[in-house]
């Protein structure tokens, strides 16, 4: 598994990077909701964007709604997601 803190700088670079978002990769809190009231303001655009960015960085392939909605609420549930993948695949 990855060391935490670098997969949650990956993952907020990337959500910098890949949704061209206008703020700063520090800005982001690890559990800072992606989507809904308080959040960075993702749409189900972005979210598509950051599925297919997921796979292309860790190969995890996101298809179930249901596990996107859970593995898409936060750096720190990504980051879940992305480590429970690697570890099925050891």
């Amino acid at each position: 598994m990855s060391d935490p803190s670098t997969l949650h700088e990956e993952i907020k670079e990337i959500l910098v990077d890949e949704l061209m978002l206008d703020i700063e990769v520090d800005e982001i809190e690890t559990d800072t909701p992606l989507m809904g009231p308080d959040s960075l303001g993702l749409d189900s655009v972005d979210a598509l964007q950051l599925v297919v960015a997921i796979e292309k960085h860790y190969g995890l392939k996101i298809t179930d709604p249901e596990e996107a909605k859970v593995a898409l609420r936060s750096v720190a549930t990504i980051a879940t997601a992305v480590n429970t993948f690697k570890a099925s695949q050891a």
